[in-house]
């Protein structure tokens, strides 16, 4: 996921290198170990709120150093959009145009699967042995836009979250939380496992997918409300890289070390935004899934759903969760990060988030209002990429009208 990316040119590198070096060691001394958080320790949480003013202190003049020096030397144009195959099908819900640019089509739909044979055939595929194979799937390089093309932000909307429709021979416990999880969940995070249990652990998951090029890659995803019932919220690569969308594509809930409590979902339509399809601009790197019922009940019907949220302020208390399967993590458990996300001051319009997680984190969702006691929260980002001279740092793309527009497709899109 975190290929090194050559952003600036030669003198900037020149002017920022005693910069990277100095924020790589204090970034990595400020990296909270990965470790099982103990409840309530009073010890773990004046250590977290530490590590909270530290880190936003130092990320701070990190954003104010790097945007002085790249005032000063403009960096590189985008380079040629690629080429790829021409999608089934256009979806004209929603504006795409971009701040000084001219209007662009909707969303657009590709054919994941045609047929229940199909589907059967790529659950058949994602084999145990070829689940834990997969590759963590790298994030892509970020392109400048040409112009000054960035997310359109119109009126806010959000539409809350739901937890899954339990069959009715099955019992509800219903458990006090107010006694032993709130203690447990760090406001100022840089990479926990999730201990926490709550619909976060049935709707956030790992997403497999075989690329063009041959090789089976991991990312994460998330389940959300949405008038079918059948949608799966991520990155825009993880749903089409490289000019070609992926294939064998489908999300599991609630993953956990190689089980699939809750079953494998495959996508029958694979969607993204005009601009991501076009030429993978980074500003706009959303995707989403939509997925055939399984056994005769929808995703959300089993897993629930997440809220959304889009045209929301910035700069908010945020939760980020994720799949990380590259070192030092390995794809086995749910990770989170937490903080007040900020302004990318460098090269896009994304969000940032003091966050170790890695490679295969891609596309989970970023979280804002998040109550821990229940584990619901609004969809408002997903995790997309980092730049190489700040490995602790996640960004994360705006979630504007094109965006909604994306969401809007997805949800009235018929999962078979």
């Amino acid at each position: 996921m975190h290929r090194r990316v050559a952003l600036l040119s030669a003198v900037t590198r020149r002017a920022l290198a005693p910069l990277s070096a100095v924020t790589h060691r204090r970034l990595a001394a400020a990296s909270v170990p990965h470790r099982r958080l103990v409840t309530g320790s009073a010890v773990t949480r004046r250590r977290s709120a530490a590590l909270s003013a530290v880190a936003h202190r130092r990320l701070a003049a990190l954003s104010a150093v790097t945007l002085a020096a790249t005032a000063v030397t403009a960096l590189a144009a985008a380079g040629p959009a690629q080429a790829g195959s021409r999608p089934g099908s256009g979806a004209g819900a929603g504006s795409s145009a971009g701040f000084g640019a001219a209007a662009e089509p909707g969303p657009v739909r590709w054919s994941a699967t045609d047929s229940s044979s199909e589907r059967t055939s790529v659950l058949r595929y994602w084999t145990s042995q070829r689940m834990l194979a997969a590759r963590p799937y790298d994030t892509p390089t970020p392109r400048r836009a040409t112009g000054f093309d960035q997310p359109t932000q119109g009126t806010p909307w959000a539409t809350r979250g739901a937890s899954a429709a339990l069959p009715q021979r099955a019992p509800l416990r219903v458990t006090t939380v107010a006694a032993h999880r709130p203690a447990e969940v760090v406001a100022n995070s840089t990479g926990l496992r999730w201990v926490d249990g709550g619909g976060v652990v049935r709707t956030v998951g790992r997403v497999f997918f075989t690329t063009a090029g041959g090789g089976n890659a991991s990312c994460s995803g998330t389940a959300v409300t949405s008038a079918n019932k059948s949608v799966v919220m991520t990155a825009g690569h993880c749903v089409k890289m490289g000019g070609a969308f992926h294939r064998n594509w489908v999300f599991v809930p609630g993953f956990d070390n190689g089980r699939r409590p809750l079953g494998t979902w495959v996508a029958t339509r694979l969607l993204t935004t005009a601009q991501w399809n076009a030429r993978e601009d980074i500003n706009f790197d959303v995707g989403a899934a939509v997925v055939a019922p399984l056994q005769g009940r929808t995703l959300v019907d089993v897993a629930g759903g997440q809220g959304v949220a889009f045209n929301q302020p910035r700069q908010r208390q945020t939760f980020a969760f994720g799949y990380p399967a590259a070192a030092p993590f390995d794809g086995s458990a749910l990770i989170y990060c937490s903080g007040r996300s900020f302004n990318d001051t460098v090269m896009t319009q994304d969000q940032g988030l003091a966050c170790r997680m890695t490679g295969g984190s891609s596309g989970g969702p970023w979280f804002r209002g998040f109550d821990g006691s229940t584990g619901l929260g609004w969809l408002n980002s997903v995790n997309s990429f980092k730049y190489n001279f700040a490995p602790n740092v996640m960004m994360g793309p705006f979630f504007g009208n094109e965006a909604q527009a994306l969401y809007q497709a997805a949800q009235t899109t018929n999962a078979l």
